[in-house]
């Protein structure tokens, strides 16, 4: 049996969990947002506006769920500075601290595209510079991006790096959430854009995309279950029917089935599997996170 059943658990639970998925979201929505404006159509350029509009609410969200988890809730602030010379508390050696300020940075950038976002539909918005064609719109998409991918991969090594069962016995977590965190935003912008018959060209692109997506989720959580070795066995015996029927089944085959029974991603069978892909994305986090709590 490895060390990592005899550490101490840190009592992570429907927070850090809510933390994971809405992050995960955030970024996400975000970071393709940036591929729609800096790569796509200007046709698609309204679903990038709504992949703006929904990341930096969601890594507000997260800043919160982060802040209420944590014992000294009014501390929050020591995760960034130091209290004694109010420098910057930056450790890096530290997942936990590179993550904060990983946030912090990302917050930054989406609410830079937020605000450029709405700009865009006014007559006289002045911050509408900050979103591409543009150059500092285009920079700040570019940097955004970058910090997006950071945001939605950071969660599964974080839980890596950290001494406990499953969850540092691989090193496939940050890519299993990379992976999930992609299929659940595509999920999001197919459930949201789905009333809007003009983004009917860029849905039917991200509704390809999100089978392409599904199956790499599949092989990645295959691969995910091998690399546990022996560990796998306890894991699966345990959390095995809700990963079975919840994650897979749900959150991976159904979608698949009804992406191919769907003539268009504004049909009632695309938003079933949206809604179908979005719950399976959230239980995965759930049998990731309590299952090496419950050890």
């Amino acid at each position: 049996m490895p060390s990592t059943f005899f550490t101490e658990a840190p009592h992570w639970r429907w927070l850090i969990i809510l933390y994971f998925f809405v992050g995960g979201l955030a970024g996400g929505c975000y970071f393709l947002a940036s591929l729609i404006d800096l790569l796509g159509r200007p046709s698609d350029r309204p679903l990038a506006r709504l992949g703006y509009l929904i990341a930096f609410p969601a890594v507000i969200v997260c800043g919160v769920l982060l802040t209420a988890d944590l014992g000294r809730p009014e501390r929050f602030w020591h995760m960034l500075l130091q209290s004694a010379t109010w420098r910057p508390m930056l450790k890096t050696y530290s997942p936990m601290s590179l993550g904060a300020w990983g946030l912090l940075v990302f917050g930054g950038f989406s609410l830079l595209s937020f605000l450029g976002t709405l700009a865009e539909g006014k007559r006289r918005g002045a911050l509408a510079f900050l979103r591409p064609p543009g150059p500092i719109g285009t920079l700040v998409s570019l940097l955004g991006g970058l910090a997006a991918f950071f945001l939605v991969s950071y969660t599964g090594v974080l839980l890596a790096v950290t001494n406990r069962p499953i969850w540092s016995d691989t090193t496939l977590l940050g890519a299993v959430f990379l992976v999930s965190s992609a299929s659940t935003s595509i999920a999001l912008l197919l459930l949201l854009g789905s009333r809007r018959v003009f983004l009917v060209g860029g849905l039917r692109a991200l509704q390809r995309f999100d089978t392409i997506v599904l199956v790499l989720e599949l092989l990645a959580l295959g691969a995910l279950v091998v690399s546990l070795g022996s560990v796998a066995r306890v894991w699966l015996s345990a959390w095995g029917a809700l990963l079975l029927l919840g994650v897979v089944g749900v959150g991976i085959v159904v979608p698949l089935l009804l992406h191919l029974r769907a003539q268009t991603p504004l049909s009632s069978a695309a938003r079933a599997a949206a809604v179908c892909v979005l719950v399976g994305g959230f239980l995965l986090r759930v049998v990731i996170v309590l299952s090496s709590e419950s050890i």
